[in-house]
């Protein structure tokens, strides 16, 4: 985790590179947890029989659910002191490049790609690389955008 002890600090964080994130395990039971929440029930996500001899050999996580982690992500890789609180604001730019097959392990590195100022805070774009275990490719690269405030 990287610290800042203020605003003031991160607002000169541009180009700060994070760290690593913990492992993570897309298990089928959170592949399908996440089908049942956001009514995204693709036989690709949630049949295993059919998935088998579909094109990728097995069931595959959401992109949206991988996309979804970028939050805790960010609170294992970011920590800002002397703030009433951090809000995610938004994403500038995201791809999915690998498909991430049901039991991967993925985890997050992240790089402070801009910090501005905002009206009561500032205003971070942090660029996550969720990396796939034993994939040469990423699973995603995500722009997100963070708002800490005074």
């Amino acid at each position: 985790m990287t610290s800042f002890t203020s605003i003031q600090e991160l607002l000169g964080a541009a180009g700060t590179l994070t760290g690593t994130t913990e492992w993570t395990t897309l298990s089928q039971e959170r592949i399908n947890g996440f089908a049942e929440a956001t009514g995204d029930n693709q036989w690709i996500h949630v049949d295993v029989e059919k998935a088998k001899a579909g094109p990728f050999g097995n069931t595959i996580a959401h992109g949206y659910l991988t996309l979804s982690l970028c939050a805790p992500f960010l609170g294992e890789l970011v920590h800002v002191g002397g703030i009433s609180m951090g809000i995610n604001y938004g994403i500038d730019k995201a791809r999915f490049i690998a498909p991430v097959p049901a039991g991967s392990r993925v985890r997050a590195s992240g790089e402070i790609v801009s910090v501005t100022e905002v009206p009561g805070g500032a205003q971070a774009v942090i660029r996550l690389t969720i990396e796939l275990e034993g994939s040469a490719k990423p699973a995603a690269v995500v722009d997100t955008v963070s708002r800490f405030l005074a």
